[in-house]
């Protein structure tokens, strides 16, 4: 099981800002991800959303899912090696 840290928000900056908790968490999630600080993974486990939810949200916010050159070889290279009946 994975050790959580928490992050103390004073109720006047959440009641300043018009958001839960939870609403806070999903923005960090973004930010983070967009700045390349957190994988798709990892910002989505953040967020608490499954990854169609999360992917929908990025869209939604224009904010480019991060993928290269180099992940896409590896894609390839993945499919590639898959049985196919």
């Amino acid at each position: 099981m994975l050790a959580m840290t928490q992050i103390e928000i004073p109720r006047d900056i959440l009641h300043a800002a018009r958001m839960t908790p939870a609403e806070l968490r999903v923005e960090l999630a973004l930010t983070l991800f967009q700045q390349g600080k957190l994988s798709f993974g990892k910002a989505r486990e953040m967020a608490d959303m499954d990854a169609w939810t999360f992917q929908q949200l990025l869209g939604s916010r224009r904010i480019a899912p991060h993928y290269d050159v180099v992940e896409y070889e590896e894609d390839l290279d993945t499919l590639g090696s898959l049985d196919r009946p």
